[in-house]
């Protein structure tokens, strides 16, 4: 059987099954070679070193994140492309660490960010507006992402079943035991859930300060 010949395309999208597999810290030229079943200095004519890989798959999770348009009403455009990172970075958590690390960053990863600050602009926001949006959107994802995929559940292990092994905490924190109490015990909680109403928060008060503009 003939193997396929090797592209930029093909190079990246093993590179990105080893950081599924084994983190950014398993990527090198030698295992996205084996990935591929040739010689790492085949890869050398597609990709000219590791930190162009690296480059290759920044752009490579830009690609598979929704890309608000400028012609949209900024709110949705922003809320579905928030959801949309969350998806993709959930799924491929390496990413976290990569897609804003970049010196040299690529089409996609530039394209990107253009069409957030252009459908922003294209709404009335101030530049300061939109780099303020841009910021805390990104913040409130990645960070919300991050602690997601790090929660210390066991797999089909329920938040009321996690809270259970923590034994009883009433006196000591009454507060958390509040909480606990009216917001997931007998509530069918999901931390999961969270990142919608913390979302619709963060657009609230960024529709309120541009409304205010």
């Amino acid at each position: 059987m003939t193997r396929p010949s090797l592209t930029r395309d093909r190079v990246v999208d093993a590179a990105s099954r080893v950081a599924d597999a084994q983190g950014l810290v398993g990527v090198s030229m030698r295992s996205v070679g084996r990935e591929l079943g040739v010689e790492a200095m085949s890869l050398y004519h597609h990709v000219a070193n590791k930190d162009a890989l690296l480059d290759g798959l920044a752009d490579w999770v830009f690609e598979r994140i929704d890309t608000p348009s400028a012609s949209g009403p900024w709110r949705l455009e922003m809320e579905r492309r928030a959801r949309s990172a969350r998806t993709v970075l959930a799924a491929h958590p390496w990413g976290l660490g990569l897609i804003e690390s970049r010196r040299s960053p690529g089409p996609a990863t530039l394209t990107h960010h253009d069409a957030v600050i252009g459908c922003l602009r294209a709404s009335g926001f101030s530049i300061t507006l939109a780099a303020h949006a841009f910021s805390v959107l990104d913040a409130y994802v990645f960070g919300f992402v991050l602690t997601e995929v790090n929660l210390p559940f066991h797999p089909g292990e329920s938040p009321e079943d996690f809270i259970a092994d923590l034994g009883p905490v009433a006196a000591q924190y009454p507060h958390l035991a509040e909480m606990i109490a009216e917001h997931i015990v007998g509530h069918d909680y999901s931390y999961g859930d969270e990142f919608d109403h913390g979302l619709a928060l963060i657009l609230d008060g960024l529709e309120a300060r541009f409304d205010r503009a």
